[in-house]
């Protein structure tokens, strides 16, 4: 079984399609495979794996984590999803922009956005499964969010964001200048490759 980069966007955030073989039985995939990855110039230390579930219209993120480094690979395991990932990064020529696209149990597409993104998704569909892998052990003293309707970023969400279900902490996240304001964003600093 195989693993294609469908595209890149922002330089670093990456979609990955899997080879899907199914018959009358169903379908089988690998989600992940470290020789695979290695061979496309994806990460392949993932450390954590989380499955979130949701009902439709809920927005969580934009999340981040800088200690340890958190970047995530990310896919759809029941239901729709739209997942983005916006580029944080000090001196980043795609600093503010984002990429989103609709994941579904149907496509299985997976997306891979660096520890230096924020990302988030909100729920198209009831019972929305969303499952990710990360490359750093969840640290609640070194993580931090920008706020999902963030006018400077401007994401497209498909759902009305003034009506989405967020969490507490979602809604009062900083806005992208704050988090540039501040010292601890020199940790996520842009590296020309």
């Amino acid at each position: 079984m195989s693993f294609k980069i469908e595209s890149v966007h922002l330089n670093e955030v990456v979609v990955v399609q899997p080879e899907v073989r199914g018959d009358s039985r169903g379908f089988f995939m690998e989600t992940y495979r470290a020789d695979q990855f290695k061979e496309l110039g994806l990460p392949t230390n993932f450390v954590q794996d989380n499955h979130s579930k949701s009902k439709k219209g809920v927005l969580r993120g934009l999340h981040f984590q800088w200690e340890p480094p958190m970047g995530k690979l990310m896919r759809v395991t029941r239901g729709a999803a739209f997942l983005v990932a916006v580029d944080i990064r000090k001196g980043s020529p795609t600093l503010g922009k984002w990429f989103g696209i609709e994941v579904t149990e149907e496509n299985k597409k997976q997306v891979w956005a660096p520890y230096n993104f924020a990302r988030g998704f909100c729920s198209l569909t009831d019972d929305c499964e969303v499952q990710y892998k990360t490359t750093g052990v969840y640290n609640q003293n070194a993580e931090s969010g920008i706020h999902f309707a963030d006018p400077q970023i401007g994401i497209q969400w498909p759902i009305d964001v003034a009506t989405a279900e967020t969490s507490e902490r979602d809604r009062k996240a900083q806005s992208l200048a704050q988090w540039l304001a501040s010292p601890l964003s020199d940790k996520l600093k842009y590296e020309a490759k």
